[in-house]
């Protein structure tokens, strides 16, 4: 009795499992997952490009504006004592705001994307609807009906 009781309960829990791997699958395997994976990775990569854009050519460009100022080495000192890394305790805002320009610039450039592929796939989905059809006439069966009972009317 007791073994019975305790092979169901191994098999309602195999049955669990293997449903929940089942859903997991559907889920991994999906396009869309694997989409979002490939999007992470060109992020990534996206994002080097662009920090480096903001580091190598605006930021420079910004400085020479400014007067030869160098963003990521402003802060505010807030104590003379040297940390771990030879630093004195500070608040790099400079660094804060070369983040906010990369932020910007990455925002502009998914913006653009976002618009460029909603205008494809819209179009796409345009080209892809059929065109509306021409009202269909009567059947054959339906005009030979028709012949029929003026037939009749006349005699």
């Amino acid at each position: 009795m007791k073994k019975d009781i305790i092979r169901e309960t191994i098999d309602r829990e195999e049955i669990q499992v293997k449903k929940m791997w089942n859903e997991f699958k559907e889920f991994a395997f999906k396009g869309n997952v694997i989409d979002m994976a490939v999007g992470v990775i060109i992020g990534g990569a996206f994002s080097k490009i662009v920090t480096s854009l903001v580091g190598d050519i605006l930021m420079p460009i910004l400085g020479a504006i400014t007067g030869g100022i160098n963003f990521t080495d402003m802060k505010f000192v807030i104590s003379n004592a040297i940390l771990e890394n030879g630093e004195p305790a500070a608040i790099a805002y400079g660094s804060f705001i070369q983040n906010i320009i990369d932020f910007l610039i990455i925002a502009v450039c998914i913006f653009g994307m976002v618009k460029v592929v909603s205008k494809v796939t819209a179009r796409m989905k345009k080209a892809e609807e059929p065109a509306p059809e021409e009202p269909k006439g009567p059947t054959q069966e339906e005009l030979l009906a028709e012949i029929r009972d003026l037939l009749k009317a006349q005699k």
